[in-house]
């Protein structure tokens, strides 16, 4: 029986233990917290799968929270117009239909849950934070080791790819809030949505519909330009006064929003975060002290910012494509070459959201806001973009070129007259 060691108990690696456990792999999992300490910690991220992420939780049958959970139906996009005296009004207002929903899931309680199952399953278990002479010990003792920790000490041993790495600096400082209370939108009071809130010069107002320990809740997340009248939380460390700040950003620049949160709480003392990071690419394998070789996993190897609701979904992407390439390899050596070949199946994939999600960052040209633009008046375009944030490779085929764009504009105008 193969022995693998998984490093990290986030999306990718409990969903790659599991995976692995069910083939008959003899899997260990190092976790810096039992699941208690995780479903009682702090939220870890916002977490919307869309529906190819979440056919693969279904394969393997760890779909538990899927009734529970709000269906999400829909993704719409705002766009904030030059301010008023009376406000921000909206310059761009559209939801786009999902062909599959999508669903949030809490991570304290998915992330709690599946590893509770491991270990009833027969899985070890070990609780402490690796670091990388932890590894270079315990590697001697497996067949294969995963890192799937993105962050602290092990990420340093995998390098930045400077070529797909386009950004040295954080582009978003990040803070959330989990809340009850939350109204509906009037336009769609009867279907939930991810609304995505586009304020130029300031950043992003995401609204989540999402499953918390306490039930249904939503998501309250501002993505806030460096340096920007957004960028107000570093330092805050009161949840309550997180949230008042976010409010106040929501009542000060997307009006829509504030007008349905008047009366919101948060869902529990650890319902907020705050942080910021640099998207990166990093080389996927690992080299430890004395020889040894680790894979990267995930958002160890791929970090792209949450703009786009990437991170879980290209988890839970890794975490499939890894679960096939180790079952196909059977029982030959785990080497560099094969590490390499794994991670370039699952590059081919990430590549595209990694694409999106960059070019998100950046101030939007005129032909993707016209595109946002056009969006409004046809439906299929907005179905097109709000199921891009289920397969990101279709934008290869009208988002990034102003030809293509123009192209793919005149022929839905066209069938729609």
């Amino acid at each position: 029986m193969r022995k693998i060691l998984i490093v990290g108990a986030g999306q990718s690696g409990l969903q790659l233990a599991l995976g692995l456990q069910s083939r008959g792999y003899e899997v260990t999992v190092m976790s810096n917290r039992t699941a208690d300490e995780i479903r009682s910690g702090r939220v870890m991220s916002t977490q919307v799968m869309f529906h190819t992420a979440l056919q693969h939780e279904r394969d393997l049958g760890l779909n538990f929270w899927e009734e529970q959970a709000p269906r999400i139906e829909g993704l719409g996009v705002s766009i904030a117009g030059p301010p008023t005296p009376a406000g921000h009004p909206r310059a761009v207002d559209w939801l786009g239909p999902l062909d599959g929903y999508a669903q949030s899931v809490d991570q304290r309680l998915k992330m709690a849950g599946w590893l509770e199952l491991f270990a009833r399953r027969g899985g070890r278990v070990v609780v402490h934070g690796a670091s990388v002479s932890d590894l270079a010990v315990f590697a001697t003792a497996y067949d294969l080791v995963l890192v799937a920790a993105g962050k602290g000490e092990l990420v340093s041993l995998f390098g930045r790819d400077g070529a797909r790495s386009p950004y040295a600096a954080p582009q978003r400082a990040l803070a959330l809030a989990y809340v009850h209370g939350l109204g509906p939108r009037p336009e769609h009071p009867e279907l939930d949505a991810v609304r995505c809130n586009l304020v130029p010069g300031v950043g992003e107002l995401f609204v989540m519909p999402a499953l918390t320990r306490s039930g249904r809740a939503d998501i309250l997340f501002w993505e806030g330009v460096p340096g920007g009248p957004a960028d107000v939380f570093q330092g805050v460390t009161d949840p309550s006064e997180q949230l008042s700040l976010i409010l106040e950003l929501m009542e000060r620049f997307t009006p829509w929003e504030y007008a349905r949160a008047t009366k919101v709480e948060l869902t529990d003392a650890g319902a907020t975060l705050v942080g910021r990071y640099a998207p990166t690419v990093r080389h996927p394998v690992g080299e430890l002290p004395g020889g040894g070789r680790v894979l990267g996993v995930a958002d160890v190897v791929v970090t792209n910012d949450p703009i786009t609701g990437q991170g879980a979904n290209s988890a839970a992407k890794c975490a499939a494509g890894y679960l096939e390439s180790i079952v196909e390899h059977g029982d030959r050596p785990f080497d560099a070459d094969w590490m390499h070949r794994t991670f370039d199946r699952y590059w081919a994939t990430a590549r595209h959201a990694t694409k999106w999600t960059n070019a998100m960052l950046a101030p939007p040209p005129e032909h993707i806001v016209g595109l946002l633009g056009a969006a409004t008046e046809l439906p299929d375009v907005a179905r097109r973009i709000a199921n891009g944030f289920d397969d990101p490779a279709d934008f290869e085929h009208f988002f990034y070129e102003p030809e293509r764009a123009a192209a793919y504009l005149e022929r839905v105008s066209a069938s729609a007259s």
